[in-house]
């Protein structure tokens, strides 16, 4: 899987925009994903085959699945985000994960915290209510991105240090199943460290939901983990088949990850706004150190988080206690599902205000 890629995808962007242009070829991706292709006079063949692709469902999906695992996905709140960012540093190892980043320059020095704020955008409009249905943004936010990932794999494959034989397509179809698991059974079983009860059919709705966002970004693995036991499975081999050959690539991505919310103090800011700050840069690093393993943490010259080290324990006790009054008290699933969704928005708005995420392909290397 390592080799396979997204060849409907591919030859959308090939047809239309290399046909049209850069900025033609966007304006007719937004037209359609507002209006529909048959909006579009005369629309390419690979467009038509594209949005055909996503248009009709798998026989797979079942729906209320699909809702259920975005539902606990919301319920994750922020804690999701901030593990998903501290898990993703353990396959900062990899050359294939790690030197598109690298090369482009994402995730990397200052970057590093407007694309992670752009990935937890996507992760908000994918997981909202409804969002993947036709016509829900996170529908076409899963769209925009499967292209944006064909602009890096194309312009990666012709860079001299690509190496493809040892590494494999850029954003192949393996590491984005990978990725896949990171926000399904990974945090669906280590969340509990901080009190959520997330249930055997609760983890395995999230790897449903996952499977469709996947499905909606052109991933289509030969193999898709149905169940927990299988998702194990897959990490476990996952791990031991590692080269661990990015080096220092992989150190300073996660290096500039865990140093992203860490911001001078502004003697003229409100103190408020100065203590916020200073929560969630302790906050960021803290569950980066508890969740990522210390080797990992270690193998990354990554500093003390200190006593922050310990945020997803102290955690523990307010949020088991919410979570046990939901399990026995149905109307407050609601008030749970509702609290978690505005937490989510009021995070992403304060640390990304006024600007929507964008997801547009790095346009130039950095070496």
């Amino acid at each position: 899987m390592y080799y396979d890629a997204d060849p409907l995808a591919e030859a959308f962007v090939d047809e239309v925009y290399g046909g049209l242009g850069r900025e033609a070829g966007r304006r007719m991706l937004e037209q359609a994903l507002l209006h529909g292709t048959a909006s579009i006079a005369n629309a390419p063949e690979s467009l038509l085959r594209l949005f055909g692709d996503i248009e009709h469902d798998p026989e797979w999906v079942d729906w209320d699945r699909v809702e259920h695992g975005a539902r606990v996905f919301r319920r994750w709140g922020t804690s999701v985000f901030r593990f998903a960012g501290a898990v993703t540093l353990g396959a900062y190892s990899e050359s294939s994960v790690a030197k598109p980043l690298a090369l482009t320059g994402a995730y990397a020095g200052e970057t590093a915290k407007r694309r992670f704020l752009e990935t937890a955008a996507f992760w908000i409009a994918v997981s909202e209510h409804d969002g993947l249905r036709p016509g829900g943004a996170g529908r076409a936010s899963a769209l925009r991105v499967r292209v944006m990932h064909v602009f890096v794999r194309q312009r990666l494959k012709e860079h001299p240090e690509w190496d493809l034989e040892a590494w494999g397509v850029p954003n192949s179809q393996a590491d984005a199943l990978l990725t896949l698991m990171g926000g399904s059974v990974i945090p669906g079983l280590a969340l509990k460290a901080m009190g959520y009860r997330s249930t055997k059919e609760d983890i395995e709705a999230t790897l449903h939901f996952w499977r469709y966002v996947g499905h909606l970004m052109g991933v289509r693995p030969r193999f898709y983990p149905a169940s927990i036991g299988e998702a194990l499975q897959l990490m476990f081999v996952s791990y031991f088949k590692r080269a661990e050959s990015a080096g220092e690539d992989g150190v300073r991505l996660s290096q500039s990850y865990f140093d992203a919310f860490a911001t001078a103090p502004d003697p003229e800011a409100p103190w408020p706004e100065r203590l916020k700050d200073a929560l969630e840069s302790g906050i960021h690093r803290g569950m980066t150190r508890f969740f990522l393993p210390a080797p990992m943490y270690k193998a990354n010259r990554l500093p003390s988080a200190g006593l922050w080290a310990l945020y997803p324990l102290v955690c523990f006790g307010p949020i088991f206690t919410a979570e046990t009054l939901r399990h026995h008290i149905g109307a407050l699933d609601d008030v749970a599902d509702r609290f978690a969704r505005g937490q989510r928005r009021r995070w992403l708005s304060y640390h990304l205000p006024n600007r929507r995420a964008e997801y547009e392909p790095v346009e130039h290397f950095t070496r």
